[in-house]
């Protein structure tokens, strides 16, 4: 009656109380765990009459009315789970399944099992698992056909360790598969090929940096994740953001040590922050990898609340990489100056402030056609994910050649009228700035210290990434703007 699929779904069954069976169409399951008296008694919903009819007939040709309970359900929404103990969702995408366990109301499912069987979006359901509350105590991997599907048990965390663990977006694809499992090694597998070819076809369309990151996981998905030597991180990155190259007054490098020499799993963020260093405890990140120092000026003292005692708490190193990223070709502003070719024709491209040896912060660049200053505003806009733009009320109506600055370069507007620049974009711009700039009737563009740095983040994981494929390195959720607006 059943095929190799909705076997496996019976066989993580516990028998130790009632079955639930969502979404159950032909109540084929169901029948199968009472005829082979795995379960006294099986509940068995659908969320249309349609399916439920269909089970109806299935019921009463085994003679099974006494043994299951036939439910018009969404979800769980109207299922009693006193004496529940297993709930099966299989047969349904990923999504679908996270929206029916995210509308329990937290601490309902207490002790009861879910075994889950998704047709789409593994991964994601995996990730939401652990973001509601749940970890994954069993994964299996089971061929039906040409088709390999994955069934996998969950069972909610009690109080004290809910929302303890969160996913990176490898291990969600990874899984939890045990080691002998030879079926799970053929999905990872095909998974890794699937991964690779999104990788080929990010490449062809030039975006270079989310194919080496697709590649990375494709590799990691067929042999697995391995540790880095911190020397060996440190080196690298010292090849691509010399550190020499930070101003004299900065403090980029290896700000906080740990006790181990290895490196699995890297969490890069703007800024080092407690929710940014609680995400890493969670993800169970060994390295953080910033662009803001988390420590600037010397420290007289460091309590409960400073983000380095959390990270010496927890054992996490820190590797600040600030000005000398400023300054580096592919760092804050070269990131800049990548976004801005995706959206101008640009015919040249000169330093704005030349620091000598070859080196400069910003550049400068000339448009191959004037553009009106609220036309781009608004592709500023676009291009750093703001919530706003300022741009002062006097600027020039067409802009073509301006100059750009990453963080807060307000203070570089005198040369940027020396050189004869129609416009300036940066960040953190001051009220007298903005007299000045109006004054001088140049285009001065505020898009946030936040929105015109965060972007280096991609860049950063794309230089990892490149060199360590092996390392999982996320993006950390919680890099963002600090600020809200009202």
């Amino acid at each position: 009656m059943l095929d190799n699929r909705l076997k496996m779904c019976a066989e993580m069954v516990s028998g130790h109380g009632t079955a639930v069976d969502v979404g159950t169409d032909h109540a084929y399951l169901a029948a199968e765990l009472v005829m082979s008296r795995k379960c006294d008694r099986v509940i068995a919903s659908d969320i249309n009459e349609g399916p439920l009819e269909a089970a109806r007939n299935t019921v009463e040709k085994n003679e099974l009315s006494d043994k299951i309970e036939l439910v018009l359900s969404d979800g769980l929404d109207n299922i009693d789970l006193k004496g529940v103990t297993d709930i099966i969702i299989a047969g349904m995408g990923g999504e679908t399944i996270a929206d029916i366990l995210g509308r329990m109301t937290s601490g309902k499912a207490g002790h009861i099992r879910f075994i889950l069987q998704p047709m789409t979006k593994v991964d994601f359901l995996r990730r939401e698992l652990y973001k509601l509350g749940f970890r994954i105590t069993t994964e299996k991997a089971v061929e039906d056909g040409d088709k390999i599907y994955v069934i996998m048990c969950a069972e909610e965390c009690d109080a004290e360790h809910r929302w303890t663990e969160e996913l990176t977006e490898f291990k969600s694809l990874y899984g939890f598969f045990e080691g002998y499992d030879s079926a799970a090694k053929r999905y990872r597998k095909n998974e890794g090929h699937r991964l690779q070819k999104i990788s080929d076809n990010l490449e062809k369309s030039g975006r270079h940096c989310e194919a080496v990151h697709y590649s990375a996981l494709a590799r990691k998905m067929i042999y697995g994740a391995e540790p880095v030597s911190i020397k060996d991180i440190y080196n690298y990155l010292d090849t691509v953001y010399p550190f020499g190259l930070q101003m004299n007054w900065d403090n980029s490098g290896m700000l906080v040590q740990r006790s181990d020499d290895e490196y699995s799993t890297v969490l890069l963020s703007l800024d080092i922050t407690n929710q940014t260093v609680n995400e890493a405890v969670h993800k169970n990140a060994d390295l953080m990898i910033t662009h803001h120092p988390i420590i600037f000026d010397p420290l007289k003292s460091v309590d409960c609340k400073n983000p380095v005692w959390n990270l010496i708490y927890n054992n996490i190193a820190a590797i600040c990489m600030h000005t000398n990223v400023d300054i580096a070709e592919s760092g804050t502003n070269g990131v800049i100056l990548a976004k801005l070719k995706e959206n101008f024709e640009i015919v040249s491209v000169e330093p704005f402030e030349d620091l000598g040896n070859g080196n400069k912060c910003g550049s400068i660049v000339e448009l191959s056609e004037a553009v009106s200053q609220r036309k781009l505003g608004e592709i500023l806009k676009e291009m750093f994910g703001c919530e706003y733009v300022r741009m002062n009320r006097y600027g020039r109506k067409l802009v073509r050649r301006i100059a750009f600055c990453s963080g807060s370069g307000g203070s570089m507007l005198g040369l940027a009228a020396e050189k004869r620049c129609d416009a300036l974009i940066t960040g953190d711009v001051k009220h007298d700035v903005w007299i000045d700039a109006n004054n001088r009737s140049i285009a001065l563009f505020d898009c946030g210290h936040f929105h015109t740095e965060n972007p280096v983040l991609w860049e950063f994981r794309r230089a990892l990434e490149s060199n360590f494929p092996q390392l999982d390195v996320e993006i950390a959720e919680k890099s963002l703007d600090p600020c809200e607006y009202v």
